[in-house]
């Protein structure tokens, strides 16, 4: 709510609530500063963006809002969580098309939040079963998920050489450009929880 502020004459008017106010990111003018963050929805069948992601985003569109879709993976060794979507094939991009117009419809701005997950992840999310991606060949201990009951279970991961990275390093970059295509307006990348670049930014994990 607004706050009470004396106007001229002493007459009482409502402060603005600054959190609904305009404010300018880069080149885009926001008309407030409510932000979708990227929520991990697990509906994107082998790794595509489903259509009834159309009717998810557009429900959460406000003109000239900002919103940031779903955390999107790089690459198909970027997986750790089932159905999670990516940005790296053909299909991938064209499923995404539709879902970006409805955003722009309504008149929001839409990111994709692109990233890796590194060690965060299992043989079973990876191509061929093989072990998952790091900077280290530490693995994590099993945690127990949001529900209480589940525990997730990680693979000894294979730590990269350092001529591996540059093929990483290009998959973000040519997921941006997807992004790019897809008719995205920017992206953010992912570089907390734990992920693959967060493992390369802590001394105790990157080895």
């Amino acid at each position: 709510m607004g706050g009470k502020v004396q106007g001229q004459n002493g007459v009482s008017s409502e402060a603005p609530i600054r959190l609904l106010t305009p404010y300018t990111l880069g080149k885009f003018q926001l008309s407030h500063r409510v932000v979708l963050a990227p929520l991990t929805r697990l509906r994107s069948w082998n790794n595509v963006p489903q259509p009834h992601a159309i009717l998810y985003y557009s429900q959460r569109t406000t003109k000239g809002g900002l919103l940031i879709a779903e955390g999107t993976g790089v690459s198909d060794t970027a997986q750790g969580y089932p159905q999670t979507p990516g940005i790296w094939m053909k299909e991938q991009v064209e499923a995404w098309k539709p879902i970006v117009d409805v955003v722009h419809a309504k008149g929001g701005i839409f990111f994709c939040q692109i990233g890796h997950v590194g060690r965060v992840s299992n043989t079973g999310f990876q191509p061929n079963g093989q072990a998952p991606i790091s900077c280290t060949d530490k693995p994590l201990t099993p945690q127990s998920q949001s529900n209480g009951f589940n525990v997730a279970q990680f693979s000894t991961p294979r730590r990269l050489t350092t001529e591996e990275i540059p093929q990483v390093v290009d998959d973000f970059r040519l997921a941006a450009r997807n992004a790019i295509e897809a008719g995205f307006d920017g992206v953010e990348i992912h570089g907390a929880h734990g992920f693959l670049l967060d493992q390369f930014m802590k001394d105790h994990v990157n080895d």
